[in-house]
């Protein structure tokens, strides 16, 4: 009696489920909308963030003014394809690589 009963209750909601094509694309639903919102609350902004840092390594010139990630300031004044030379003080330079810069100061910050 104990056994046919707890079959009947595991049977029932099986058979409630509806099975075949829609209930397994049912159960992936709640995965495919998680992925979507990391996808744009995470992934996409991280990679725009990316490209534009990227954009800004590329356009960096002799004589800008830049801030490194050491939150070090200073002016560039020797430029290579991986490395950069910054003057932080006067007869001072430093040599880092390019990707080390996080940011392009105005002119004349440094003063």
């Amino acid at each position: 009696m104990l056994i046919s009963s707890a079959f009947a209750q595991t049977a029932a909601p099986a058979a409630a489920a509806g099975g075949g094509l829609q209930g397994s694309l049912m159960s992936m639903l709640p995965f495919v909308a998680i992925f979507a919102v990391m996808y744009f609350v995470m992934i996409r902004p991280q990679m725009r963030k990316q490209k534009e840092h990227r954009a800004m390594i590329d356009a960096l010139a002799k004589g800008d003014e830049v801030v490194t990630a050491g939150g070090l300031l200073g002016r560039i004044t020797k430029m290579d394809e991986n490395f950069v030379s910054l003057e932080v003080a006067t007869n001072v330079e430093i040599r880092l690589q390019r990707s080390a810069i996080v940011g392009v100061m105005p002119k004349n910050t440094l003063k």
